[in-house]
């Protein structure tokens, strides 16, 4: 997961690099997300439930959780460009591996093995980014990236999904190693090498800063908002199948519905964060733990269920900058870098809890319209740890000031 704090640049004023570190970002979220619209698939052609399909979103999401930190430290004194070329390898191996899985067992390794790439790409290649830009221009660098994500929400999952369901979902998978290939050619023709590895910070310093209790909070925060989003997203094919009661064939063209609310919900949740932090970051979890909440009503008619689609979209993407811009805030110092790749991770744990947590509801019976409730409730528990978070910052800011009040009351 990523945040666009602005808006995309102009495409004559972007470097023609940024579009690489795009298309990588693309084939990434293509294949973190496109599994959601090929469960059904999935489970028939591997002989698993729809439950057991759904823990591929868990694996790669945990996957992501620990690589990303792993990968970041590891990398740290490598060259950006051989990092990147080397991590989109990885990526197409692991997308061919999935294409090729004999079995179910298979299947999840090669998906985990394709997790290890995502965080630290997003981590390296946003410094890559803004060194290609002058210093006013570093927000739409990382902007311009990370749209790569947004896109393949919009096109790249409901098309793969639309492939799954004419020509086989390995086919799909082999359809998003191709996009590695190119990804990885692009990257190693047009990023430029000139920027060598960063000086390493001490790892002691950098995990004093992500022990803080309020970066805790914060990535406490995006676990349980996204925790929420995940539960209802992962299994939206069979709720759209078979509570909505639409056909398989319209799954892709409602997708794209909510593709479009990602790129409204993230836009807007940048502009909100950038005027007012905690408001935004308040706001955006109420509302996406009311429409989660709304939406158990809004599955039993056709019309309701695709504008709730939409609204699922802004409201979750809408979260993205707030949380985003609240660890960062709260990570100032040394290790503000290992704090936001622990944030991009801390977005996959909550993806893998909610599709586990998703499946429990669907095995012991509640059904697939009930995944809507129980999922506002878990964004809803997010949103009582941000009301903590912030109380606890007034709370020390009322004692900062309480000895200069209680001298001035003497004078």
């Amino acid at each position: 997961m990523a945040t666009l704090a602005s808006p995309t640049p102009s495409i004559a004023r972007t470097p023609l690099a940024l579009y690489a570190l795009t298309a990588g970002a693309f084939g990434i979220g293509t294949t973190e997300f496109v599994i959601m619209g090929l469960l059904l698939q999935v489970a028939a052609d591997l002989h698993v439930t729809v439950a057991v399909a759904g823990l591929l979103i868990s694996g790669y999401a945990l996957g992501v959780f620990v690589g990303a930190p792993l990968l970041t430290t590891a990398t740290s004194r490598m060259p950006r460009k051989a990092v990147l070329v080397g991590l989109m390898v990885i990526f197409t191996i692991g997308n061919l591996a999935c294409a090729m899985a004999p079995g179910y067992g298979w299947l999840m390794a090669a998906r985990v093995v394709t997790s290890l790439a995502h965080g630290t790409f997003f981590g390296v290649g946003a410094v890559v980014a803004t060194g290609m830009v002058p210093a006013e221009r570093k927000a739409s660098a990382i902007s311009t990236m990370f749209t790569g994500l947004t896109v393949a929400t919009l096109l790249g999952v409901p098309a793969g999904a639309w492939l799954g369901l004419h020509f086989g979902w390995r086919a799909t998978f082999w359809a998003v190693a191709a996009i590695g290939v190119i990804a990885t050619v692009i990257i190693a023709t047009l990023v430029p090498a000139t920027q060598g590895a960063r000086e390493r910070v001490t790892l002691a310093d950098e995990v004093k800063v992500i022990a803080r209790p309020q970066v805790l909070l914060g990535l406490l925060m995006t676990v349980l908002g996204f925790a929420g989003v995940f539960t209802v997203f992962t299994y939206i094919q069979p709720i759209l199948t078979e509570v909505t009661g639409f056909a398989q064939s319209t799954v892709s063209p409602i997708l794209l519905i909510f593709g479009i609310g990602l790129i409204v919900g993230n836009v807007l949740g940048g502009r909100l964060a950038d005027r007012k932090l905690v408001p935004a970051l308040l706001g955006t979890l109420l509302a996406l733990a009311l429409v989660l909440g709304f939406m158990t009503f809004a599955l039993h008619n056709k019309f309701a269920a695709i504008v709730f689609i939409g609204l699922l979209g802004i409201a979750a993407f809408a979260t993205v900058a707030p949380l985003q811009l609240r660890v960062l805030h709260k990570a100032e110092g040394a290790g503000q870098s290992l704090a936001s790749s622990f944030n991009i991770a801390a977005f996959n744990l909550g993806n893998a809890l909610g599709a586990w947590l998703g499946g429990v509801v669907i095995v012991h019976g509640m059904g697939f319209a009930a995944l809507t409730w129980v999922a506002a409730l878990v964004t809803s528990t997010g949103l009582l740890i941000a009301l903590w978070s912030v109380r606890l910052d007034r709370r020390r800011a009322v004692e900062t000031l309480a000895p200069p009040l209680c001298v001035a009351g003497q004078s």
